[in-house]
């Protein structure tokens, strides 16, 4: 284990690691899930809680991460048994590998999807068909057994490709340049959609708050959400920040990361809601809000100008599938540091093992979706049991342990060296985040926990 140590790669800056930080963080959580979890909850008031859950949670959790990861210096899975050794603490570095790894198994079904919508958007796949054609169009193709198949592979070997580039060459290059790509986009497309007719009511949507709608589940809702778009417990934030410098202020990044992650989510909301209104579709469509809704929003909103809407329904897809691949490179990254260090591998070869494993479980939840939906868990096809698995018990278990195991276990000395990055920047934060980690964060992931096992009453 301790060979690997001296050879550490490293960012090659802080931007980049602040970039590579937040591509891990912003994906199709921010675009794809968050708008139907807003439009599911009661619109603003759901923002309000989501906005409570990243700051009392979600940032204090990722200092703690990151807190792991750099002290460490190794990969989720090997963290803990650098700082614990001898402990069981080991098994919740490798809970977050084996989360980050099923959630890589269906995320890239729905990562596979945007590539087919691009190639519908170039090839004038969408124009001319009514709102009922678009629902037809999407069951056709996410239920065929074989075309989701060929895009999942495609997206998979993309990922596999950057990952095996290593750190520098592949993932802090590729953030570096998809992240900015991706932010213009959002806001370019946000402009689009606030100009149409009709695109006031999705703002009051959005901004204005409905508190009857507002029940204990809309907390769980919320975090859950907090957890999955801030990629927290996934072991993708304590991996790179394994890669930070010495001189990378975690408190900072942080915050950087859930601003850029947060603001993403809400600019992806004013391009949905907005658009969702001027042609009288409900909000609460579901997942398939991106796959049915919006092209079929594309079509009518820009009828008169063409142009616009194929210039808009293209950039969006493109959109959402830059923003599935920074996630699907961390999550990949997690798994593939995990191997090569533990046991040895050469990197290239820990990323194939990796890819070919997570194909196996994409392959499996892209079926279930169709040919085997007969086949079920608690009453969930494969994909949705994975998905609920994943984002509503593992990642708030694991990050839970990783809040206890920075504010109780580590060294009070390490902990405030790492914030403070060893006595060179004031934190005037440091005791309100230690009291977040021992006490705030885990009593209220118990107390939602609770909730949604119904043992509330």
């Amino acid at each position: 284990m301790q060979q690997h140590h001296h050879e550490r790669v490293s960012f090659g800056s802080k931007i980049g690691a602040i970039l590579a930080a937040a591509g891990s963080a912003v994906g199709l959580g921010n675009i794809w899930r968050f708008p139907y979890e807003t439009g599911n909850h009661g619109g603003a008031a759901f923002i309000l809680i989501y906005l409570g859950c990243v700051f009392i949670f979600g940032l204090p959790i990722m200092m703690a991460e990151f807190t792991i990861g750099r002290r460490s210096k190794a990969s989720t899975g090997g963290a803990y048994r650098v700082l614990a050794p001898g402990t069981p603490w080991k098994w919740v570095g490798y809970l977050g590998v084996l989360t980050g790894f099923l959630i890589l198994g269906y995320y890239t079904v729905v990562a596979g999807w945007t590539l087919e919508y691009i190639f519908q958007a170039a090839t004038l796949g969408f124009s001319g068909k009514s709102p009922n054609d678009f629902i037809t169009m999407f069951q056709h193709f996410s239920q065929d057994p074989l075309r989701p198949l060929i895009w999942l592979f495609i997206f998979m070997f993309a990922t596999h490709f950057i990952v095996v580039r290593g750190v520098k060459d592949g993932i802090e290059k590729s953030s570096k340049v998809m992240m900015p790509v991706l932010f213009i986009l959002v806001v370019l497309l946000a402009i689009c959609s606030l100009t149409l007719p009709g695109a006031e009511k999705g703002v009051e949507f959005l901004l204005k708050p409905d508190f009857s709608k507002v029940t204990a589940d809309v907390f769980l809702g919320a975090m859950g959400q907090a957890f999955f778009s801030l990629s927290l417990g996934m072991g993708c934030l304590s991996t790179y920040a394994s890669y930070f410098g010495k001189d990378t202020r975690l408190g900072h990044t942080a915050m950087s990361v859930g601003v850029i992650d947060t603001c993403v989510a809400v600019l992806a909301g004013l391009i949905i809601f907005p658009a969702a209104f001027a042609v009288g579709i409900q909000p609460d469509a579901g997942p398939s809000l991106i796959f049915i809704t919006l092209p079929n929003v594309f079509q009518q909103a820009f009828a008169g100008v063409p142009v616009l809407s194929y210039v808009c329904s293209v950039a969006f897809y493109v959109l959402l599938a830059l923003a599935a691949l920074t996630s699907t490179i961390s999550l990949h990254e997690v798994s593939t540091a995990f191997l090569h260090e533990k046991f040895g591998f050469t990197r290239t070869r820990a990323a194939s093992l990796v890819t070919t494993g997570s194909l196996l479980i994409g392959v499996v939840s892209s079926l279930a979706l169709g040919e085997w939906s007969t086949y079920t868990i608690a009453g969930m096809n494969v994909f949705d049991a994975l998905d609920y698995l994943t984002a509503k018990i593992m990642l708030p278990v694991s990050g839970m342990f990783a809040a206890l195991f920075v504010g109780w276990v580590l060294d009070r000395k390490i902990v405030r060296g790492e914030a403070t990055n060893y006595g060179t920047l004031k934190s005037s934060y440091y005791p309100l985040y230690i009291l977040i980690l021992k006490f705030v964060a885990p009593i209220g992931i118990v107390l939602i926990f609770v909730n949604e096992l119904g043992l509330l009453g």
